[in-house]
């Protein structure tokens, strides 16, 4: 048996209100409106058809499939969770959320130079605007988005699971079937920045989210926020929007609620079947305890399956933890090194130009390497 001086942990979550004053506050403008429902993404893809295939693979239903655009919800009463428009780039373009109905839509117009969109571009009707993040991604903000009559789903299997102390599944089997995960809804999205300070910021003054867990790295500054939304007494998910301080502007995930862990289970080998590349999975986060499932679409954009997510409140403390590459996941197979930053020229160029302009400091760049080179579980 080999020796081994690891010690299995936890990194400590601390509350916002008995911070230590070496760990920096997020700070929390004051909001323009109030994001209810992370509502869809968009894309521009070259090929339609993979992506169409992929998606029904995947577990969406496809909506509408034109040379020009194709749309796709879930099995719930969003009308679109996805959107993608035919163009001469695979690329995502951005967001689009749902406001509360009390959000004014013309001070997006008037304060931050949102322009109203064409209603023909909505695929679930309704009114909204369009404005840009700092980074330049399109973001839609909607409202009176049209709902529809849910899909058809097996029953979930979580209440009949036997355990030691409890067995109420008698005389039955569990035999779910194989078919694609059935996506339920859109759940979040993960970008990547150079700039955390000011794209968090944006955020949170634009949508009105609430930071659930941020992390810091070794001088206190924060450099990765979950958010949530803030729906009063109403349950939100963890996060519906991560922001991550990072060394490019990037789309780094999205992830979709499936029906359990079965529909988890069964989902992963109908796309091993279809010959899709997996990434990453199954395990359970930390931060957010999803059970979760990554691949990656044809054109090689990241895509998550999960069920089983914490909720909270609006009322529910911000907490903050250091950074840490071991810290995203609770259990599993190692995160892959895809996740990380590749070390080769071309991202010491990329890095050098970040320097020159000044985008990035060498302190903010060492303390990035330190927290995401450490071994994340140096017994394996």
């Amino acid at each position: 048996m080999r020796g081994s001086t690891a010690v299995l942990r936890q990194p400590e979550a601390i509350p916002e209100s008995r911070l230590p004053a070496d760990v920096q506050r997020l700070r929390r403008p004051p909001a323009l409106g109030r994001a209810i429902e992370l509502a869809f993404l968009r894309w521009e893809k070259r090929r339609l058809a993979s992506t169409e295939r992929f998606w029904r693979d995947f577990g969406f239903h496809i909506v509408s499939a034109t040379p020009q655009r194709l749309v796709a919800r879930g099995a719930g009463t969003a009308a679109c969770i996805a959107m993608a428009e035919a163009g001469r780039e695979n690329r995502f373009i951005g967001p689009a959320f749902l406001m509360s109905a009390d959000t004014e839509l013309q001070r997006y117009v008037e304060q931050v130079g949102a322009r109203w969109l064409a209603p023909d571009r909505l695929p679930a009707g309704g009114r909204g605007v369009e404005l840009f993040d700092p980074s330049g991604r399109s973001v839609w903000l909607l409202q009176d988005q049209r709902r529809v009559e849910p899909l058809p789903l097996r029953e979930a299997v979580t209440a009949s699971t036997n355990t030691a102390r409890q067995t109420p599944r008698v005389n039955r089997m569990v035999r779910t079937p194989i078919e694609p995960s059935r996506v339920m809804r859109l759940g979040h999205l993960v970008l990547q920045t150079v700039d955390f300070a000011c794209m968090a910021e944006w955020y949170l003054r634009v949508l009105g989210l609430i930071p659930t867990d941020v992390q810091h790295l070794a001088d206190g500054s924060a450099t990765l926020a979950f958010c949530r939304l803030d729906l009063g007494p109403e349950p939100a998910d963890h996060h519906s929007l991560v922001i991550v301080g990072a060394i490019e502007e990037k789309y780094e995930h999205s992830a979709y609620e499936v029906l359990d862990l079965d529909a988890l289970g069964q989902g992963q080998q109908v796309l091993r079947a279809q010959g899709y590349r997996h990434m990453w999975g199954i395990g359970r986060h930390l931060l957010g305890s999803q059970l979760f499932d990554y691949w990656f679409d044809p054109d090689g954009f990241e895509y998550e399956h999960y069920t089983d997510g914490d909720v909270f409140t609006a009322d529910f403390e911000t907490a903050y933890s250091p950074l840490e590459f071991g810290g995203i996941w609770a259990w599993g197979d190692d995160a892959p090194a895809s996740m990380k930053p590749q070390k080769n020229l071309r991202t010491l160029l990329h890095l050098l130009k970040l320097l020159r302009r000044k985008a990035i400091t060498p302190q903010r760049l060492k303390l990035m390497s330190a927290a995401l080179d450490a071994p994340a579980r140096p017994w394996l």
